[in-house]
């Protein structure tokens, strides 16, 4: 317990000196016509994830050194792009390295089933990135994986599958994050920036993965369900609408729901905790616990999910088009 408020205190102060860091050289995100805030605010807040891994090595060793240098590798690149931009070639080769160090750590880097590990690793970074166009409104990034995280802390009771040091570090340094960001428009002392997004996610991808292995049940990724879902209906969106998935856009629910709703930063970040929350809990506590089971709660939940999507964007995305047209 000690040692936990030692590290709450670390991660407090290394966050209000970054604070001036990038004050300093002006690291600060300057809004668009994608963003949904108006004010320049700090970015790169989210670099305590990052921190909070190396404080959990320095007090309670290094139990996954591999998983440790990708994350350290994805993080700072992701930092020197808050900077300054990087190519999407340079970020993609870095985050394809960093993913595989993390599998080694996992111990399935098998080649002679090297097209499931290629196909895993297509998932791995694409989930990362989802978890990156996913922060756009002021405690998204910080309250979502609250609640992954805290899902994960129960499943973990007892360290069945990973230290228990790493969840719980986690979660104070997202805690953190939290007071500094999960606030109405226009008072967020900082964004998590790409290196924040992208640590959190690759933090998250590993101890979901050390679950996945153990128990050999993939359908633990509806921990991650709401987010996979906005994002990838969220895509096929767009193709439909024939445009450039790569190019940036205002078309996920969440900012609709911020945008053209106009529905609090707070109030739309709570909404996709408490709907991730509801699943993950029932997933955990109330499901029963066999192969069948999990995969009707799946099923039954992405049904849900999507239809909830389908609704909301035929009711509501002409808010969108005429926001564009506005644009024009």
């Amino acid at each position: 317990m000690v040692n936990y408020i030692i590290i709450t205190i670390l991660l407090i102060a290394v966050e209000i000196m970054y604070f001036k860091f990038a004050e300093k050289f002006k690291i600060c995100d300057i809004p668009n016509e994608r963003s949904s805030h108006a004010n320049i605010t700090v970015r790169g807040g989210g670099v305590i994830f990052l921190f909070s891994t190396w404080l959990n090595a320095f007090f309670y060793g290094i139990s996954y050194p591999w998983f440790l240098a990708g994350l350290t590798l994805v993080g700072l690149v992701s930092f020197i792009d808050d900077i300054r931009s990087l190519s999407d070639s340079i970020r993609l080769v870095v985050q394809f390295t960093a993913a595989t160090l993390v599998f080694h750590q996992l111990d399935i880097l098998h080649w002679n089933m090297w097209w499931i590990v290629l196909l895993a690793l297509i998932v791995y970074v694409g989930i990362t990135n989802v978890y990156n166009f996913m922060d756009g409104v002021n405690g998204m990034t910080g309250g979502y994986s609250l609640v992954v995280l805290l899902s994960l802390m129960f499943l973990n009771t007892g360290g069945d599958f990973v230290e228990e040091s790493l969840i719980n570090i986690s979660l104070l340094s997202v805690l953190v994050f939290c007071f500094f960001n999960f606030r109405p428009k226009g008072k967020a002392k900082c964004f998590a920036g790409d290196v924040g997004s992208v640590s959190i996610a690759f933090v998250i991808l590993f101890l979901l993965g050390k679950v996945i292995i153990v128990t050999g049940d993939i359908t633990y990724l509806l921990l991650m369900i709401v987010y996979g879902i906005d994002a990838c209906l969220t895509i096929v969106h767009r193709f439909l609408l024939h445009e450039n998935i790569g190019q940036a856009h205002r078309k996920h629910v969440y900012q609709i729901m911020a945008n053209e709703l106009k529905i609090g930063h707070v109030a739309v970040s709570l909404i996709y905790m408490m709907i991730q929350l509801v699943i993950s809990l029932g997933f955990i506590f109330i499901c029963p616990n066999t192969v069948i089971a999990h995969w009707i709660y799946l099923v039954v939940t992405v049904t849900i999910l999507t239809l909830v999507y389908v609704i909301f964007i035929r009711k509501y995305y002409h808010l969108h088009e005429e926001y564009l047209a506005s644009l024009k």
